[in-house]
């Protein structure tokens, strides 16, 4: 059996390529990747060994790939406890809603980027 080194990236096809790529910069501080590359579709975004392909909803680029049913309901970003802590008060510093749940074994935030996709950021460090 072969193993995997976790997940890569995530592609997202979004309204406003740029506007979502500075969304994710400043907001999660995610950094710009491979910029230059593939005539600039799509803009990866990342953080450490997590990353976003941004996509322009409805491009070409977008639709190269085959739809299959259902939706994403969020993705999930890990944390520590000490990052959880300060990500709530960079997101109400930045008026960004949230909202809080303990999932017993773990405890996560949730709010929305600006295509309305849900975030996550959840810790497994409860105290």
């Amino acid at each position: 059996m072969f193993e995997l080194d976790g997940l890569d990236h995530i592609a997202l096809a979004v309204r406003d390529v740029e506007r979502s790529a500075n969304w994710y910069v400043e907001v999660l501080g995610f950094e710009r990747r491979y910029e230059g590359m593939w005539a600039g579709v799509p803009v990866f975004v990342g953080k450490g060994k997590t990353a976003l392909a941004l996509f322009p909803r409805g491009s070409d680029r977008a639709a190269g790939t085959p739809r299959k049913p259902g939706n994403m309901l969020h993705f999930a970003l890990r944390a520590d406890r000490k990052n959880f802590l300060a990500a709530q008060q960079d997101l109400t510093s930045q008026g960004i809603a949230f909202h809080f749940q303990d999932h017993e074994v773990s405890q996560s935030i949730y709010f929305r980027d600006p295509d309305g996709f849900e975030v996550e950021i959840t810790t497994y460090e409860l105290e």
